[in-house]
């Protein structure tokens, strides 16, 4: 076979001139291919057996690689490894390479699989990733299995709120927040280990500050510790009045005053005065003060000083302290009114075609006059004797301008002109004359039915007896002295 000296280019490998087709002369003396080697020429690019030389190892320059693709030489190709004598030419063709797999020979020998190059910093990204969780999980945890807590009874004065409904958590919250405890965690598990824990009540109490939380449990828990609690019993008036023995006791607004009563930091008492809560009554118009509509005429009728006697309910009321006497009238009315009209009096009272301010002031009279037992029949002999019309002649009305609790008037009392002797005037007085219960709310609303229109007190325990003429009045009254009521 003769060589082409016009085909061999640079690399010393040229094509046969014989057929000019499968026949491939060596320059370098690597042998003679096989017919299965034959090159395919398509388009002018060469093709040596790719369907298998793909799958081998590819040598360029010397170097060994594994990528799939079969032993090539190009025109700056070295020789294969080993030499050219005695060399196994299949391998070029796709069969294993001297000393092993194709696929593997590529992996020098005595290094490691590619893969463990990744292991040590997979192992410490687990290691970081577990630190850092750890960290998260330990902030987390420790306050809720070792929640801060203050030690010893605290220092200062603080007053805080407990709002109505507010749960133990929340209370809680609420101390932390203003510094009397360390934690609401802390505030929630002493409640939980004190018995009476569950049984705050809503309101105002003075602490100190960065108290234990026991300790903070403990003293809300006490009654001592309320401040600002206003709580007005039934038949209470707007003003003191002296009482059984000359005892004083204390009205509505003395104890609206002691509410809002606040010490400041240099150990000071403030309170919105008595004065100051009767003037913010005179000079402040009805509405503002949360008067409600139907009984804004009759309030702005009556003598500023004692208008809005009987609109403040018997019961327990919550007073910020230091709240100035404006205020303080207002929240005492504005939670009042609600409570009055809850018993259906607005309603109830239209439906009898009577105004709801003189239910109330019969109720304020019934109140005074007589006991729960006998509301219902008091308050019949009112309707009585309007009705007639008939003077009531109350001594609990002429006493009570007079700012006295006693049972009994004398001559010259009942002798004395003024809009609340009902010994002198026919009709119901300006106003109510003390706190309404609901009882007695609930008896001018539906008064007993009787004939009656007189009644004194015949029993020791308060219980009166009634009766329809003057002679039955009399005898009831001879009763009494008996008895040694009065």
């Amino acid at each position: 076979m003769e060589t082409d000296p016009e085909a061999g280019a640079s690399g010393g490998t040229g094509w046969s001139d014989g057929d000019g087709r499968g026949e491939r002369v060596d320059e370098s003396g690597w042998g003679e291919a096989s017919a299965a080697d034959a090159t395919d020429r398509d388009g002018g690019t060469e093709r040596a057996d790719g369907s298998e030389r793909a799958n081998g190892s590819e040598r360029a320059g010397g170097v060994e690689r594994a990528g799939g693709v079969g032993w090539s030489r190009g025109v700056d190709d070295a020789e294969p490894p080993g030499g050219t004598d005695g060399a196994d030419a299949g391998w070029l063709l796709g069969d294993d390479p001297p000393g092993g797999d194709a696929r593997t020979e590529a992996l020098p020998q005595g290094r490691p699989p590619r893969r463990r190059r990744f292991l040590w910093p997979a192992v410490a990204a687990v290691l970081v990733l577990a630190l850092v969780g750890g960290a998260f999980l330990a902030r987390d945890l420790w306050p809720v299995l070792f929640p801060p807590d203050y030690d010893g009874p605290g220092s200062g004065r603080v007053v805080v709120e407990v709002s109505e409904g507010s749960s133990t958590r929340e209370i809680g919250e609420e101390l932390a927040t203003a510094d009397v405890v360390a934690s609401a965690r802390a505030f929630g598990d002493a409640a939980e280990e004190n018995p009476d824990g569950r049984g705050i009540q809503p309101g105002f109490y003075e602490l100190r500050k960065q108290m234990s939380a026991a300790g903070a449990v403990a003293e809300l828990l006490d009654p001592a510790s309320r401040v600002g609690r206003l709580e007005i019993r039934s038949g209470t008036q707007l003003d003191d009045t002296v009482g059984v023995g000359g005892a004083v006791v204390p009205g509505v607004l003395s104890q609206i005053s002691r509410a809002t009563c606040t010490v400041d930091d240099a150990g000071a008492e403030r309170c919105a005065s008595v004065a100051e809560l009767r003037t913010a009554m005179a000079t402040t118009d009805p509405a503002q003060l949360g008067v409600p509509s139907w009984a804004l005429d009759s309030v702005r009728l009556a003598d500023p000083n004692r208008r809005l006697e009987g609109l403040l309910t018997p019961g327990t009321y919550d007073i910020a302290p230091g709240t100035n006497a404006k205020d303080a009238l207002t929240q005492v009315v504005r939670t009042s009114v609600p409570r009055l009209e809850a018993g259906g009096l607005v309603r109830e009272a239209d439906a009898r075609g009577v105004k709801p301010y003189d239910v109330l002031v019969v109720a304020s009279l019934a109140e005074r006059e007589g006991v729960a037992a006998d509301f219902g029949k008091v308050a019949r002999v009112i309707y009585n004797r309007l009705a007639v019309p008939m003077r009531l002649q109350f001594d609990s009305t002429v006493n009570y301008p007079l700012d006295r609790q006693t049972l009994l008037t004398s001559p010259f009392d009942r002798a004395r002109p003024g809009p609340y002797n009902t010994y002198l005037n026919l009709g119901l007085t300006p106003t109510p004359i003390g706190a309404v219960s609901p009882e007695a709310l609930r008896a001018a609303l539906e008064p007993e039915p009787g004939p009656w229109v007189y009644f004194v007190k015949c029993q020791t325990d308060g219980i009166s007896c009634f009766a329809v003429t003057p002679a039955e009045h009399d005898a009831n009254r001879r009763l009494a002295q008996t008895r040694g009521v009065y």
